[in-house]
């Protein structure tokens, strides 16, 4: 089974928490890791995403890297009430 990593970045204009986290996190672009495994046996090729890894601090800031394993859907929850906020 084939795999790809996709890069990415999101950018939350207020602060947020997501349940993954230790603590809340500051406004920021922050880069986003996708991975996605292939589906076998289809007539197309196709990929399912097996983990969505967000990098904190954000790009901007300086410090040391942690890696932390997060909830796509509700990644994209929080990043709507960022919109409306």
């Amino acid at each position: 089974m084939h795999s790809r990593t996709r890069e990415t970045t999101v950018t939350f204009r207020h602060p947020f928490k997501l349940s993954a986290l230790e603590s809340g996190q500051p406004a920021g672009t922050y880069r986003l890791v996708i991975d996605e495994e292939e589906i076998p046996d289809l007539t197309f090729l196709a990929y399912r995403r097996s983990a969505t890894m967000l990098h904190i601090p954000p790009i901007a800031a300086s410090g040391s890297i942690q890696v932390f394993t997060i909830n796509s859907e509700e990644l994209a929850k929080a990043l709507e009430a960022d919109l409306k906020a």
